[in-house]
């Protein structure tokens, strides 16, 4: 329980504040997957720490200072509200009306362990799993109005500098008191002959007199109500005194601890004493264990800014996991805790990283001395970029299972060239002599292209704090990136280029096509092509010994080529009198169907409902190069120059592709019609 009382001083003093910051126990806390104990004898506690409301990190929300202890394995604070804020003032005005506060600390993690047993910590026999902050330092405790646990409550007090009457009057009930100064009050006028008067003067010193009048002169007379006017005062204020010291008692308990009361009131405790007996009450009661204390590691500096980084990538879909192999666990979950970071918070938080200066209000000015910092565009690029990643990443792309990739340097036509060995293994003659190979270089072409475009955060979007309207762009581009890549490999491919021999890719020459009627998919036609895929020779007339891989078939014909290659037996229809077994030889073959809307798509020159092609593995044989620039596979997005005209800052985002086929050897092609 984290009690947190307030103390008036009197006189117009400075409230006194007390309470039990930490109980030792677990606590559940956002960004952590596991409850968090905070190893007290391993917190490192400043002489003074400073007080705070809601845990902000702001000039105005320090409302005081206060000292902090361990006792009886929890954390104590004791100090003053300092601050004349309006928060401060809040917390005094609320805290005397009765209303309920508590108290929740702030400190850095130094040192963490994940304990998955039983661990005593705190004095506390704990099962795992929790995180077990080992080491710690106390940076500072806050005043929270509502913590996770309900039975907290802070009490009122006030503390007054009473004096000290000297007497038995004290000691008398209020209506003695009172009595008691009446019967002072009275002064005879007539004496017996010889009466012995005591007279108390100011002094304090007791004089005799002996008197032998009838009557009391007038002089002493005076000296008795002077007495009298002195013993009334001193009574008034003991009652005075008395009826403040019952009242105090009863505010402190406010009704919560009837036995402490009545035990104050009747032996003459002090306010002091009663606060005391009240808080060793409370601490006694508190639950083993308490949610409500916010363990801050937010780091300072760069390690901030990759905190906020990994936050805005959290908030817009990018899944933990991946952040953690790009940020590490720590900071991604630093980042949780910054979710909910709207975006002009954002641009503040940039601003002073960069040490620019930032008013408090939220105009055109701010919004464009965010613009000129170096944080804001590279954390939105890194997030844009991890965001399109996501969604390029997701996109299923055909052909990267038909090509193989490669690197280029430049944007110029590359040559890639393969050598491939000539003549066969020999005898080795009776001398040992092993005779020469041969080795012919071949060569194809692949040439890189630029594609890209550009997207804006625009002002407005920052105003309506719509991170996700401009995440949906780089989310449209990375989707489109991946497609891109089918674009490029089928566009070439259904146009059939002409290769370095004067030949088509797909030509009767190359021994790689099917043409006619008879060519449309069936089991006939499909064994037909595997055959001429096995015929295949290398540059000196030996077969490549390499078997088709993947049958890619349009849309049209999917189920009809999962059939035929699938199927565990071939139903013969018409009126052939020959007889075939039933057995369906083509689902030895291991061929995977690959379907592609791309290859009847009217849009492609070349396009057809009925063509189908067969491929063989790019691993082993060559068939199509992705080339790429310098090993860079995926697109990049990066801040583009600002715009005078448009009020919000650009980015683009950029693809370097190509795709060329390399040699017709690892595929054949059928019409599927005359």
């Amino acid at each position: 329980m984290n009690d947190f009382t307030l103390i008036e001083a009197a006189g117009g003093g400075r409230p006194k504040v007390a309470g039990v910051a930490y109980s030792g126990g677990k606590m559940n806390l956002p960004g952590w997957k596991h409850p968090v104990v905070i190893d007290l004898a391993g917190m490192e506690i400043p002489e003074t720490v400073p007080l705070l409301t809601n845990h902000e990190n702001k000039t105005e929300a320090r409302v005081g200072m206060i000292s902090a202890s361990v006792r009886n394995n929890a954390l104590e604070i004791s100090g003053e509200i300092v601050s004349d804020s309006k928060d401060a003032q809040d917390i005094v005005a609320q805290a005397k009306a009765g209303a309920d506060w508590q108290l929740s600390i702030g400190a850095d993690v130094k040192e963490c362990e994940l304990v998955q047993g039983k661990h005593e910590v705190n004095g506390l026999m704990l099962e795992g799993p929790f995180y077990h902050i080992r080491k710690s330092v106390l940076r500072e405790v806050s005043v929270v109005a509502v913590g996770a646990d309900s039975k907290t409550a802070m009490k009122v007090a006030a503390k007054f500098n009473l004096s000290n009457i000297q007497g038995d009057a004290m000691s008398q009930e209020p209506e003695k008191k009172e009595a008691a100064a009446q019967a002072e009050t009275v002064v005879p006028t007539k004496k017996p002959e010889t009466e012995k008067v005591v007279v108390h003067a100011e002094r304090g010193c007791e004089q005799e007199k002996t008197v032998e009048s009838e009557a009391v002169p007038p002089a002493i007379q005076a000296s008795a109500v002077d007495v009298a006017g002195t013993a009334r005062e001193a009574a008034t204020a003991a009652v005075k005194a008395e009826r403040e010291r019952v009242s105090a008692i009863q505010g402190i308990c406010a009704g919560d601890y009837p036995e402490i009361e009545r035990e104050a009131i009747s032996a003459g405790w002090t306010p002091e004493v009663v606060t005391k007996k009240v808080l060793e009450t409370m601490r006694a009661e508190r639950p083993a264990a308490d949610v409500n204390i916010s363990v801050k590691t937010r780091p300072e500096g760069a390690e901030f800014r990759k905190s906020i980084e990994a936050a805005m990538c959290l908030r817009v879909g990018v899944d933990a996991d991946t952040l953690e192999k790009s940020y590490g666990a720590q900071t991604v979950e630093a980042g949780m805790t910054e979710m909910d970071m709207p975006l002009r918070q954002l641009l503040v938080e940039c601003m002073k990283l960069d040490g620019i200066p930032y008013s408090r209000g939220f105009d055109n000015e701010t919004i464009r001395a965010a613009f000129s910092s170096v944080s804001l565009p590279g954390i939105l690029s890194n997030v844009a970029n991890k965001k399109l990643l996501q969604s390029y990443t997701a996109q299923p792309v055909i052909a990267t299972k038909l090509c193989s990739t490669g690197d280029l340097n430049d944007f110029k036509e590359n040559d890639r060239f393969r050598l491939t060995d000539v003549g066969d293994l020999l005898p080795v003659a009776a001398d040992g002599e092993i005779k020469d190979g041969g080795l012919v270089e071949e060569s194809a072409k692949n040439q890189l292209d630029t594609y890209g475009k550009k997207f804006c955060l625009t002002r407005k979007m920052i105003i309506n704090d719509d991170l996700g309207a401009f995440m949906k762009v780089p989310t449209a581009m990375g989707n489109r990136a991946a497609r891109l890549i089918d674009q490029l490999f089928f566009s070439r491919l259904l146009k059939n280029p002409t290769q370095a021999d004067g030949k088509t890719l797909f030509h009767g020459g190359h021994k790689n096509l099917l043409t006619g009627a008879t060519s449309a998919l069936s089991a006939d036609s499909l064994k037909k092509a595997i055959q001429l895929f096995l015929d295949q020779v290398d540059a000196d007339g030996q077969p490549i010994s390499v078997e088709p891989r993947f049958l890619l078939v349009p849309t049209a014909l999917k189920h009809l080529a999962i059939e035929l290659t699938q199927g565990a037996t071939l139903i013969m229809a018409g009126t052939e009198n020959a007889v075939r077994p039933a057995l369906n030889v083509l689902a030895d073959e291991n061929l995977q169907v690959v379907s592609s809307p791309y290859l009847g798509n009217s849009a492609y020159e070349g396009a057809s409902q009925s063509g189908w092609y067969l491929f063989g593995d790019p691993q082993t044989v060559d068939t199509w190069e992705i080339g790429f620039l310098k090993g860079k596979r995926t697109p990049t997005v990066e801040r583009g120059e600002t715009d005078f005209n448009t009020l919000g800052l650009w980015f683009r985002v950029y693809f370097d592709l190509g795709v060329r086929e390399q040699d017709h050897r690892g595929m054949v092609k059928s019409n599927g019609a005359a």
